[in-house]
């Protein structure tokens, strides 16, 4: 019955992420399915009730879940205000006159609208893309996957990205050690996205016929336009890298703060939106999701701190086989249920940071933060119930099995890319 005592911590976790999976599954919310996950994690590890609530409430007042609780909710309302003002619409058209090929046209949108992190974002750049290829020859399933794939490349090492954020504030790191490393990551994205779906291979030359969109070049209206952007995204930047040099005492989330509020104050003033507008965003049901999702992740990760979970799969196994469940499998197997990158984060890397601080490989955090990375975010881009594939199969009217079954041998690529980083990275 030796087999039995060592596998039985690992069958604890299994059965908890079970349970929030099958949440995730049936709809319960992806907030719901953490919370309920940890509860019974915490239960089957023999934390009772009463120990359960108080580490609860404990997990959300630590500074931390508040920095991250912010930045997340102002993020959101940046994304809300862009998209209700019309402004990215406007940076789009002030943009399109230096567009001058036709793959930089469909690559060009989704990617532009990557940049802004917001849930479901590829419905919003789906309208651009099948405006410029209106005259090309593209089946639907094309324009889903290359609209789809293109919103999405940034993800790996973009500082706005809240599953970025998570990683950092949960590892306790600068943002930059760990995009500096992720990095390549979107350079792959770029490469298997112009390989297996743009390629003259794959889309022949006298199928992209293009008509000028707009050939008025004004650079000064497309920096008015995106100056809100340009605010968060090198205010952010900035005020992160002159903390750390100058107050490195200083939480760099304050930094990330005042570059979004920032960034806010500037699409509100330029739009003259009112206060009303905050009390809308302040009302909307996807904001309040996104927060609660917050809320449930701090729960799970110190209801498993208190549990006990990481010193009992490290003395049973001897650190290996809970290393790769933690670092590969459940990352992925998360990501492709959940289809969104804060779910397995959230779910798997206090697990992942616990067992390399047990196991006295604090020095390797990074590589295996990057190597779960890879393998969580291969799962959310071929998950066919993630909302961005969703909803743009519906907005082209595309059949779904043949566009996700165009998305496997660019993902299986990509969650390769990752294995040859982390192997580097060692």
């Amino acid at each position: 019955m030796d087999w039995l005592d060592t596998s039985l911590p690992f069958l604890k976790v299994l059965g908890a992420f079970i349970v929030m999976l099958a949440g995730i599954r049936f709809k319960l919310g992806l907030g719901l399915s953490i919370l309920a996950g940890g509860l019974c994690m915490g239960f089957l590890f023999g934390l009772g009730s009463g120990p359960w609530v108080k580490v609860a409430i404990l997990a959300l007042t630590r500074e931390k879940f508040l920095f991250l609780t912010a930045i997340v909710g102002l993020i959101l309302v940046l994304s809300d205000a862009l998209e209700r003002s019309g402004q990215s619409r406007r940076l789009m058209d002030a943009l399109s006159g230096y567009l001058t090929g036709p793959r930089l046209r469909l690559v060009f949108f989704p990617a532009l609208i990557g940049l802004l992190p917001m849930p479901g974002g590829a419905i919003f750049s789906a309208p651009m893309v099948k405006a410029v290829s209106e005259k090309m020859t593209l089946s639907n399933e094309e324009r889903t996957v290359i609209n789809y794939w293109f919103r999405h490349v940034w993800e790996m090492a973009w500082p706005l990205y809240p599953g970025l954020i998570l990683t950092v504030s949960l590892a306790d790191i600068p943002i930059f050690s760990f995009i500096s490393r992720t990095w390549p990551g979107v350079v792959a994205m770029f490469v298997f996205g112009w390989f297996f779906f743009l390629r003259p291979g794959v889309l022949k030359n006298a199928d992209l016929f293009m008509e000028p969109v707009n050939n008025s070049r004004n650079g000064g209206l497309a920096l008015k336009e995106g100056a809100p952007l340009l605010l968060a995204i090198i205010g952010a930047v900035g005020l992160e890298g002159a903390i750390s040099v100058f107050m490195p005492g200083l939480p760099f989330e304050w930094g990330v703060l005042a570059a979004l509020l920032s960034a806010v104050i500037c699409i509100m003033m330029q739009n003259r939106l009112g206060w009303s507008f905050i009390r809308d965003v302040l009302a909307k049901k996807s904001l309040r999701s996104m927060l609660f999702i917050i809320v449930a992740i701090f729960v799970f990760k110190d209801v498993m701190q208190a549990a006990g979970v990481v010193d009992a799969m490290a003395a049973s196994a001897g650190g290996r086989v809970a290393l790769f469940a933690s670092a590969v499998f459940l990352p992925f197997l998360v990501g492709m249920v959940a289809g969104i990158n804060v779910a397995f984060v959230g779910a798997t890397f206090p697990l992942l940071l616990g067992l390399l601080d047990t196991l006295g490989m604090g020095q390797q955090t990074i590589p295996y933060l990057v190597l779960a990375s890879f393998a969580g975010f291969t799962g959310v881009m071929v998950s066919p119930i993630h909302i961005c594939f969703i909803l743009t199969c519906q907005y082209f009217g595309a059949d779904v099995a043949r566009a996700w079954r165009k998305l496997l041998a660019p993902c299986f690529c990509f969650g390769l890319t990752g294995g040859v980083l982390f192997w580097f990275l060692l």
